[in-house]
C-alpha cells in the first residue's frame, strides 16, 4: 500500500508539472480539436453514421497517445536537461518505478484532450452528448490511461539511450494512431497490418472507449488492452534495467 500511495502522489506531482507546460497544452488540447474538426467534415461528406461522436472519441484518443508518446520521451529529456536523470537512476527504488508515475501522468494529461474534443463536438457541431454506457465509458478511459501509461514505460526505457528522444517520438506518432484505428477504420488498411494492430494496447483501448460511447461489448476489448499494457509494464521494467546498465557502462546516461 505504501508503494501504491507513493506512485499516486508522484502521478499527481508530475501531472501538475505537465499541465503547466505550453507544449503539453498544445499537444493535448489544440491538436485534437483540429483533427476532430477535419474528421467531422470528412465523415459527413462520406455519409458515415455516428460521425461526430466517432470523430470526437478518435481525436481524443489521439490526444492521449500523443501525450504519452511525447511525454515519455520528453520526460527523459527533461530529466537530462535538469540534471536529475542520474539522481533517478541512483534512487533506492528501481528505475522503472521512478519513471512509471511520469508515464502515467502523461496519459492523465491526455484525458484533457479527450474531454476537450467531446465538448468541442457539443459546442461547435451540436453533437448530443449521449454516452450509451456512461459508467463503462469512465472505466474504459481509466483503463486506457493505465494501459498507455504502462506502454509509455516501455517507450521511456528505449529513450534512455537516445540523446534526442523526440526524433523517435515523431517517427512513432502517425503510424500507431493509424494502426490503432483511432480515426481510420482498420478494415480499410492492408491485411498485413492486422497483426501489428492486434498487439497495440492503443487499438483495444480506442475500441473499448468507442464501444462505451456508442454502445457495444466494452469489457472484452478493455480486458485485452489492459492485458497488453501489463505485458508492456513487464517488458518495460526489464528493458529499463538493461538500458540503465548499458547507459552507465557507455557513460551516455547524462548526455544531452
Amino acid at each position: 500500500m505504501g508503494r501504491l500511495r507513493w506512485v499516486w502522489v508522484a502521478v499527481l506531482l508530475h501531472a501538475k508539472q505537465l499541465s503547466r507546460s505550453p507544449l503539453e497544452i498544445v499537444i493535448s488540447l489544440v491538436d485534437p480539436l483540429v483533427y476532430a474538426t477535419l474528421a467531422v467534415y470528412l465523415f459527413r461528406v462520406g455519409g458515415e453514421r455516428h460521425s461526430v461522436i466517432e470523430a470526437a472519441v478518435g481525436a481524443g484518443m489521439m490526444a492521449v497517445w500523443a501525450s504519452v508518446l511525447f511525454g515519455s520521451g520528453g520526460a527523459v529529456q527533461r530529466q537530462r536537461w535538469q540534471g536529475t536523470l542520474e539522481l533517478l537512476m541512483l534512487a533506492p527504488r528501481r528505475p522503472a518505478l521512478c519513471f512509471l508515475p511520469i508515464t502515467l501522468a502523461t496519459a492523465v494529461i491526455g484525458v484533457y484532450g479527450l474531454l476537450a474534443t467531446l465538448l468541442w463536438g457539443v459546442v461547435v457541431f451540436g453533437m448530443p452528448l449521449q454516452i450509451a454506457n456512461p459508467s463503462a465509458f469512465v472505466v474504459a478511459v481509466l483503463g486506457v490511461v493505465a494501459s498507455l501509461g504502462m506502454m509509455g514505460l516501455l517507450l521511456a526505457s528505449l529513450f534512455v539511450l537516445l540523446p534526442n528522444a523526440n526524433a523517435l517520438a515523431n517517427t512513432l506518432s502517425y503510424p500507431v494512431w493509424m494502426l490503432s484505428g483511432m480515426l481510420v477504420s482498420l478494415s480499410v488498411l492492408p491485411g498485413w497490418t492486422t497483426p501489428l494492430s492486434d498487439v497495440l494496447p492503443t487499438t483495444w483501448g480506442a475500441r473499448a472507449v468507442r464501444q462505451a460511447a456508442e454502445g457495444g461489448p466494452v469489457w472484452p476489448s478493455l480486458g485485452v488492452g489492459v492485458g497488453l499494457g501489463l505485458v508492456c509494464l513487464v517488458a518495460g521494467t526489464v528493458s529499463m534495467t538493461r538500458m540503465e546498465r548499458r547507459a552507465r557502462a557507455a557513460a551516455t546516461l547524462g548526455l544531452a
